[in-house]
Formats: C-alpha cells, structure tokens, sequence
C-alpha cells in the first residue's frame, strides 16, 4: 500500500463505477441535478460547461477533455450560463441503449456523466475524506489518458456494440482511477481521514498492517515503530492526517469490517467477534454499538 495507495483504496472499499448517461446540445441551456447520493463525475467530450454546485462560492468552467468528480451531496446545475432559468433533470428520458439525451436542437455541446458506488462500510469515510470537488483540467498532462478514455466512452454509447455496457463500466472505473491520480499528482492537501492516511508515506506501512490485521492487539507503542517516529510524534502526526486518534482508528476500522461482513450477511457475530481480535461476543457488541449507533443483532436485519 506504501507505493500504491489508490489501490489499497479501491480494494478495500469496493468501488463500482458506472456510466449512467449523458447529453448533447447546442445554444442556450441550464439542467439542474438533485443531490446526490453518490460520487457523480461528469467529461466534457465536446464544448463548454460551467458547473454552480449550491453553497460553493464560485462557478467551475470546463473545457473539452475536462473531467470533475462531485462528492458533495447538494444540488447542482449544468449549463451553458448557469444564470439562466434551468430544467430539471428528471425532465428528461433516456432512450435507448446509449443513454445521451438530446435536446435544443444542437450538438455543439456533448457531456457524459457517471457515478461511483463505494461499500456502505466505507462511503461516509471516504466522502469525508475528499473536497466537495475535483476538477483536472483537460489541458494538463495528466488528463491525456482521461480523454483516450472519455472518447471511448462516447463510441460505446453511439455504436452499440456487443458487451457495450460492460465496456462503458471498465472505462468509468478507470476513469475514475486517473482522476484520484491526477489529483494527488496536484499536490493539493487532502482534508484530514483515510484517504489522506493512505497516501501519506510515514502511516502507509502502519495502516497496512493494521488493515491485514484487524484482530491483532495493536499498541501505540508498537504503531509507532512502524512508523520509525516516538510515540507522541506518531500520535500527534496520525490525528493531524488522520483526523482521528490512532487506536480510534484501529477500532473504527474493525467496526466497518464488521458492518461489510453482516451486510453481506455471511459471518456470524461470534466469528466476528474472534476474529476482530475482541474477548467476547458482548465485548464485541459493546464497542459496535458505541462505533455504529445500534447492536450488530439490529444492524444485520437493517443492512
């Protein structure tokens, strides 16, 4: 995980990305989108877009080859000039197997969208841990094999070709892969959590060992030395990048590998308890309880 942190993350939190549609059109148009419920991008393949997500104080304006990734759960629009009076999206059918709607009568505009599915287990984790928004611009270095891909995309929805759809899937999570790239390439400070943690090379060697190893019975003391620094440097720089208390972290760790087994509904609670390294099965539901907010008993039926 120390020199590939972007795979640790999509391996442990079990990404799905998909493409779910997109548009061309020409003149004059705004499209406002309902909050999200889950990660959204958005590639220009053609034209301009501005992008006003509510509560941001400024527009982002994209280009051909422009991608953004949405984390922030608030309504946003789309548009040529977001100052117009805009449609709601739900307005719109999609038709047919390629998904792209047009409207306006004009193509001078053509824009994919997709979203990202994370496991329960790990979605609020993840949110927390990126900006309301990543935008890489499709003039920069990074972005060459982000427009290979977004040109892909856009044959697999106007050709329907056999295994279309699993096609346009690969595409999305690997588009999805170069835009975490091509943020952390930036150099941009990610907001204190996991996603910080994992890529930071003084944690990567302990979060490794703590991620095989959640049952084990971790210690500062031991943490540290992974780490090569004293235990109040290490306690003190893990809750800075983390944003959170190092064996906090170990608990809470435990406690989404156990809210990911009981929703897929496959260990039973004793098993849980043994193997996330607790004395006893009311321990165990102690400390779930304390992370999760109800029993795993309640969670198990809920999931």
């Amino acid at each position: 995980m120390a020199d590939d942190p972007i795979s640790e993350i999509l391996r442990l939190a079990e990404f799905e990305s998909v493409m779910s549609g997109g548009f061309t059109v020409g003149g004059d148009w705004a499209v406002r989108f309902p909050p999200p419920d889950k990660l959204k991008f958005f590639a220009v393949a053609r034209g301009r877009v501005v992008m006003r997500i509510d509560g941001e104080p400024r527009d982002i304006v994209m280009g051909e080859g422009d991608v953004i990734l949405v984390s922030a759960g608030r309504s946003f629009v789309l548009a040529s000039d977001p100052d117009l009076p805009a449609r709601f999206a739900s307005e719109f059918a999609w038709h047919g197997p390629e998904r792209l709607v047009a409207f306006n009568d004009g193509t001078d505009t053509l824009q994919i969208g997709g979203h990202v599915r994370v496991h329960p287990a790990y979605e609020a984790m993840l949110l927390a841990a990126l900006p309301p928004w990543i935008h890489i611009a499709g003039n920069t270095p990074e972005a060459t094999t982000m427009r290979w891909l977004i040109d892909q995309m856009v044959k697999e929805s106007q050709q329907a070709l056999p295994g279309a759809g699993i096609a346009q899937a690969q595409l999305a999570h690997l588009l999805f892969v170069q835009v975490l790239r091509a943020h952390m390439a930036t150099g941009d400070v990610l907001p204190p959590g996991w996603l910080r943690a994992v890529a930071d090379p003084r944690l990567a060697p302990v979060l490794r060992q703590v991620h095989a190893a959640p049952g084990r019975d971790w210690r500062l003391d031991e943490m540290a030395r992974l780490a090569a620094m004293s235990r109040t440097v290490f306690a003190g720089h893990f809750r800075k990048v983390a944003g959170t208390a190092p064996l906090t972290y170990v608990t809470e760790w435990r406690m989404r590998l156990a809210c990911q087994a009981l929703h897929r509904g496959s260990v039973p609670v004793a098993t849980l308890a043994r193997d996330l390294g607790y004395g006893s099965e009311s321990a165990f539901s102690h400390a779930f309880k304390r992370v999760v907010g109800v029993s795993p008993a309640r969670y198990a039926p809920a999931a």
